[in-house]
């Protein structure tokens, strides 16, 4: 039995990874709020980043520095380089993200999803009314 709880806490970065990636899915897919969709895509991508970041680093393993007649473990820092790089791109993400959500608010008064396929869908109805091709080839 303690042989599986040493187990356990020695690889507790995996736990906290698996209970951010399903907390920040939960939070998408039960909100309505965008803004809230949004926060949870974030949090879904920071744990994606502490997985990669967690599992590029070796017990023991020093800065990839090279010295004289030294024999060491280095850690392989491409996963930290590769995350760095995520993260410019998850920030530039989520204000695009953020931005669009400004425009849909502009455009429809609400950031609720359901409400704002409705009344997209409010839209589209009177179109479909008068008998306007969406194709544009008319009869």
């Amino acid at each position: 039995m303690t042989g599986s709880v040493v187990q356990i806490l020695e690889s507790w970065n995996y736990l906290v990874v698996i209970a951010l990636m399903m907390g920040g899915l939960f939070i998408v897919i039960s909100q309505n709020n965008l803004v809230k969709k949004l926060v949870g895509l974030a949090i879904f991508q920071t744990s994606v980043f502490i997985f990669y970041i967690s599992v590029g680093k070796m017990a023991g393993g020093t800065a990839p520095i090279l010295m004289d007649g030294a024999d060491r473990l280095y850690s392989n820092p491409l996963p930290h380089v590769l995350i760095l790089t995520a993260i410019v791109v998850g920030v530039a993400t989520t204000a695009l993200g953020l931005a669009l959500i400004l425009r849909i608010h502009a455009a429809f008064g609400s950031i609720e999803d359901d409400e704002v396929l409705a009344m997209k869908a409010e839209a589209a109805e009177p179109r479909a009314r008068r008998g306007d091709d969406v194709t544009g080839g008319g009869a």
